[in-house]
């Protein structure tokens, strides 16, 4: 799967925005409700025009099936100024990236917890790998977060979960089968590409407590990664 999910994020407010205010749509939930005009299908991702009250823009959702005139609810969004689409061989001067949509209208209570612009559920999978030389465990990497806060390392895992192309990066999820408490999942960022099954070795710089907006926070991430054949 491979679109232009999330140059340095967050690098200038012009880059990177939130369309994160809640509003109390016709139905008295909270959130934003829409109708869609226009769906147009890439790799990963599906691109819709929508309208909401008098205002028409561009979202993008992962793929999924979706009709014209379906009416949809979403809590929050991550807008992108002049968003290029490879797949589409398309500019968007402006377009929100949407985690969340909903059939249903968002309850007044979700739009202020974790469904609002939360990342994705992640599940333990059953997996075994063992760590490459010179590199450490996921498990390893939480139990000692502030050892390795800002150093670089090497982790090997199985490719659980890829996003392509947001902000010129690929959003990785990689899991070891170790884990430190609730924690067994490494989110890496790269401009490497990898498909959901793989076996891989990054090595990447660890940050600790970044939080990009929009409910998008991350304890440990992996960041600049590079792939190691």
């Amino acid at each position: 799967m491979r679109i232009n999910l999330i140059v340095v994020l967050f690098i200038s407010v012009m880059f990177f925005a939130c369309k994160d205010e809640v509003e109390t749509n016709q139905d008295g939930a909270n959130g934003h409700k829409i109708e869609v005009e226009e769906v147009i299908h890439a790799n990963a991702y599906t691109y819709l025009r929508v309208t909401e009250n008098d205002e028409e823009y561009w979202m993008a959702i992962t793929k999924q099936n979706i009709e014209e005139g379906a009416i949809l609810y979403y809590a929050d969004a991550l807008e992108m100024k002049n968003f290029e689409s490879k797949d589409l061989a398309r500019t968007f001067e402006t377009i929100y990236f949407v985690q969340n949509i909903s059939t249903k209208p968002i309850a007044a209570n979700a739009a202020a917890g974790e469904e609002m612009g939360q990342k994705p559920t992640l599940v333990k999978q059953d997996i075994s790998v063992e760590p490459v030389s010179g590199g450490i465990t996921i498990s390893e990497l939480y139990s000692n977060r502030e050892k390795y806060g800002n150093k670089v390392v090497k982790i090997k895992g199985q490719v659980t979960k890829y996003n392509a192309g947001i902000m010129d990066r690929n959003w990785i999820h990689l899991q070891d089968g170790t884990s430190s408490g609730e924690y067994f999942d490494l989110t890496v960022t790269t401009t490497d590409e990898v498909k959901v099954g793989d076996v891989v070795v990054f090595e990447g710089e660890i940050t600790l407590n970044k939080d990009f907006g929009a409910g998008y926070s991350y304890e440990v991430i992996m960041e600049e990664s590079k792939l190691i054949k």
